[in-house]
């Protein structure tokens, strides 16, 4: 596949909506902003939300909902851009809602008395909640565990699904809403659950993992995974670190292709689907601040609110 170069200059580039009128919005997580990419690939700052804005959705109200991380220290590495442990200045972690003309708001902080650590991604269902991954935060001796949670956008309820995972990242629905799909980054493993609520599970009784999910497919060596999106026909696309590249993942499980991203950025950690037939695939390159599009052999899979 051939990737053009829509924006470039970008400050880790992450969470990437395509929306209806050709532009992009998504994250930049070391400057701490929602921005959007016109098609010409202008950017402007929508706003500034502080931390480390990770993950970003579009709710059944228009707004854009933003899983912030808190924060992360900063490091150059192979002239790549590298996110590290928790920095000095670490705000907490936090779902946002953010409005399109800028104003941000604090959704969520805390669940069941503990606060949140480091929200990842999120993806709304049809019932207008959403799911989101907690990674945790790395310090210079500890880490967080994470885990799956359940949030309404009214600010209502927030509940804890799954725990523990291990640096839970990517989140995404199967095109029925009968599957929860997590990609844990570390461990290189993608992971489903049935769902038989909104914000309820049924674990996989014949599961050895703790957690009782099911274990959809593991990458071999030293592959990390991040963000991902769901396509039309049910396929999970996760962003693989350190090799670079999207790799496309059937429902059974089978791995049926990858796409490398170019310059050898070890962080692609992102992609979502665009374009009138959703057939365009926007790649975010965070190590060299890039986002790419490129025409995908299948549409994406409709998300339940766009803008």
């Amino acid at each position: 596949m051939t990737l053009t170069t829509v924006a470039e200059g970008l400050e880790f580039p992450e969470g990437p909506i395509a929306l209806d009128d050709g532009s992009v919005l998504l994250v930049e997580i070391k400057r701490g902003t929602l921005t959007r990419v016109a098609p010409d690939g202008k950017t402007s700052v929508v706003a500034e939300t502080g931390g480390g804005p990770n993950g970003a959705a579009i709710g059944p109200d228009g707004a854009v909902y933003v899983a912030n991380n808190g924060g992360f220290s900063w490091t150059t590495r192979r002239g790549l851009t590298a996110p590290g442990p928790q920095p000095a200045e670490y705000i907490g972690g936090r779902i946002q809602r953010v409005t399109l003309d800028g104003e941000v708001s604090d959704l969520y902080t805390h669940v069941d008395g503990h606060g949140l650590r480091g929200p990842n991604d999120l993806v709304f269902d049809a019932h207008g909640g959403f799911w989101f991954t907690d990674m945790g935060k790395t310090r210079t001796r500890e880490t967080d565990l994470g885990g799956l949670y359940y949030a309404t956008a009214d600010g209502s309820r927030i509940v804890e699904v799954v725990h523990p995972l291990n640096a839970p990242n990517g989140v995404g629905l199967s095109p029925d809403g009968s599957r929860v799909y997590v990609a844990e980054t570390i461990t290189g493993r993608l992971w489903w659950w049935d769902i038989a609520a909104p914000g309820q599970v049924r674990p996989n009784p014949d599961s050895w993992a703790p957690h009782g999910g099911t274990l959809l497919h593991g990458f071999p060596g030293l592959q990390w995974l991040d963000s991902l999106a769901v396509d039309a026909e049910g396929n999970v696309c996760v962003a693989t670190l350190y090799s670079g590249r999207v790799s496309v993942v059937s429902p059974e499980g089978d791995l049926l292709e990858t796409v490398p991203v170019p310059d050898d950025d070890i962080f692609v950690t992102n992609v979502c689907f665009g374009g009138p037939d959703l057939r365009t695939a926007y790649i975010t390159s965070s190590g060299h601040g890039i986002l790419y599009s490129t025409p995908w052999p299948r549409p994406g899979l409709r998300l339940n609110h766009t803008a």
